[in-house]
């Protein structure tokens, strides 16, 4: 793994936790937008 990788990975695992409490909260709307943020995350990581 190389180092640039670390910060986009965190931010994935971040984003998904977000989106984990917004679903429990059964809020669509930003469970949609914290989901959306994290394949934004893989988009750049695989770009890398």
């Amino acid at each position: 793994m190389k180092i640039q990788h670390i910060f986009p990975i965190i931010l994935i695992i971040l984003d998904i936790c977000a989106a984990a409490v917004y679903a429990y909260k059964k809020d669509v709307r930003m469970t949609t937008y914290w989901i959306a943020a994290a394949v934004l995350n893989i988009c750049v990581l695989k770009g890398a």
